[in-house]
């Protein structure tokens, strides 16, 4: 009768719930990787980083990169998978040689096994995919889905606006301390092109030599580079400009987006998102604790 009783139990028990209770490491990565009909290439950077591919996945957060204030709130989570879009150790293969001898890095590279935490870097893959996870974060967040082109998602025609008044309107809905804006500040601006994280010169001024793009919103870009290529621009009286949203925060919504998706993927499993927090503050505005 016990026997009985049991097994009924068990067949209201959903079975995905039931079959992700003992995920690895290894096999949530390889579930997310067969969700994404787009597949990274061979020399992907999507690669665990730190922690054993083997360890019974508790709960997973995920995060725009993982600093030490990530890691302790993962911890306090009783998460112990982090799937982060950037690089764990300060430059974007992981490599230890600079830091070998480092006490920043052996510190926190201790703190990760001490815990028993596994990192796992998800940006190429999340990238690749239609739509880009970044993206879809990012567009969602400052409600721009309706004046997307139809065959080019990255490019905009909003209301008429000005170039100050839509670095503002991104600094209040992105919730960004600092914005930085190359250009004339009244200049009319209804054709956007938006290039999330370091997406490189090339990308950047490309965007901006369209007829159709005024302000080009970015993560970031040396300031030898796209920077003076549109404060040029500027100077031959060209409609165009730059507005630097900082790399975390031109892709961070994207990894929030993430954790909602996931969740379609592991319905049994325990996902969060946890901001990592944008670096940067002004002189005299220092971050609240």
């Amino acid at each position: 009768m016990i026997i009985r009783l049991a097994l009924a139990v068990s067949m209201l028990i959903p079975f995905s719930l039931a079959a992700q209770t003992q995920l690895t490491a290894a096999q949530v990565i390889a579930r997310i990787q067969q969700a994404i009909p787009q597949k990274p290439l061979a020399d992907t950077v999507d690669t665990i980083k730190a922690g054993e591919p083997s360890a019974i996945v508790a709960g997973i957060v995920t995060t725009f990169t993982p600093s030490m204030d990530v890691l302790r709130r993962a911890v306090a989570l009783h998460a112990n998978l982090v799937i982060t879009h950037e690089p764990t150790f300060y430059n974007h293969r992981d490599e230890s040689t600079l830091f070998i001898n480092d006490p920043v890095y052996k510190e926190k590279l201790a703190y990760i096994h001490d815990h028993h935490l596994v990192i796992w870097r998800f940006h190429d893959q999340w990238h690749l995919r239609r739509p880009d996870g970044i993206g879809e974060g990012f567009i969602a967040a400052v409600g721009w889905q309706k004046y997307q082109h139809p065959n080019d998602p990255f490019f905009f025609t909003l209301p008429p606006t000005t170039v100050d008044a839509l670095a503002q309107d991104l600094q209040q809905k992105l919730h960004a301390r600092i914005v930085r804006v190359v250009g004339d500040p009244s200049l009319p601006v209804t054709g956007v092109a938006y290039r999330p994280g370091a997406s490189g010169e090339a990308k950047q001024v490309q965007a901006l030599e369209r007829d159709d793009v005024q302000v080009l919103v970015a993560g970031e870009a040396s300031e030898w580079e796209t920077v003076m290529y549109t404060q040029d621009a500027q100077q031959q009286h060209r409609p165009k400009a730059l507005i630097l949203l900082g790399h975390s925060t031109s892709e961070t919504d994207g990894m929030e987006t993430a954790a909602t998706w996931l969740r379609t993927v592991f319905p049994g499993l325990p996902i969060q998102y946890v901001n990592s927090a944008e670096p940067y503050w002004l002189p005299g505005h220092p971050p609240q604790p």
